[in-house]
């Protein structure tokens, strides 16, 4: 394990050699899920722990459940929770999502999720295994999320998604078959050359028909650097407030 890594909103988090690092999706979806302090909210496929952290440390949520399969990387997610001061806030359960107890059906106001994106067919499966469950649909797929999701939600609650884009179809199709009505999306891109590289999605527990599609949030101004200097306006407010724009919000 190596030493802790100084991320954003002074948290500090250990994470596996070798393991993915923490990104800019799981950063986007922290910012992405709106500030609901009084609700309750589960993440599914929780790895070091680092999304439910952010919303902690940032006061969005009023308490959450990390559900993570990996008992290892669940043990060093309850470990980031603890070294950080959010054993009061965060609840750590090693648990598949395909599997989660009926004591937990109906009770969430909000479920999160960086789901795995890539078929069980499709690329190159890591030899390490936190990465292959990150990447693949090791433990199940996006129909199996969204349905778990609909199971532990409350009538209206959301379920939070960042995804591929080229998934976008088999995203909407597991969500409708959920009966989670997508309401909110939005397409990020590298730069206004580039094609979108991240989506991100909110759905509702028997919401009506009908999504608002976000202006696009565009990371960089431009390819000449892809560094924090060269963030376009809407990403430095992201990375300032670890919040989206309210335009991004609502139409």
């Amino acid at each position: 394990m190596s030493a802790p890594e100084k991320i954003n909103d002074n948290l500090s988090i250990y994470q596996n050699e070798g393991s993915l690092a923490f990104g800019t999706d799981a950063y986007l979806l922290s910012a992405y899920i709106k500030k609901q302090p009084k609700s309750l909210a589960a993440e599914f496929g929780a790895g070091s722990g680092v999304i439910s952290l952010l919303l902690a440390a940032r006061g969005k949520l009023s308490r959450i459940t990390a559900f993570e399969v990996q008992e290892n990387i669940a043990a060093l997610a309850a470990k980031n929770v603890e070294a950080n001061g959010f054993s009061g806030k965060i609840d750590v359960c090693p648990c598949d999502i395909r599997e989660i107890s009926a004591e937990h059906f109906g009770r969430y106001d909000v479920v999160f999720s960086n789901p795995p994106y890539m078929r069980i067919n499709s690329g190159k499966i890591s030899e390490n295994d936190a990465d292959a469950a990150s990447r693949h649909e090791v433990f199940g797929t996006i129909d199996d999320f969204a349905k778990a999701a609909a199971k532990l939600l409350k009538h209206g609650g959301s379920f939070t998604v960042v995804y591929t884009p080229d998934r976008l179809p088999a995203l909407v199709a597991a969500l409708k078959n959920a009966k989670l009505e997508p309401k909110r999306m939005t397409l990020v891109y590298p730069t206004a050359s580039h094609n979108p590289s991240i989506l991100l999605m909110e759905a509702k527990k028997g919401g009506a028909d009908g999504i608002f599609c976000t202006r696009p949030l565009i990371i960089y101004k431009d390819k000449t650097s892809f560094s924090d200097d060269n963030y376009t306006e809407e990403m430095k407010y992201i990375y300032e407030h670890g919040d989206f724009n309210e335009f991004y919000k609502k139409p």
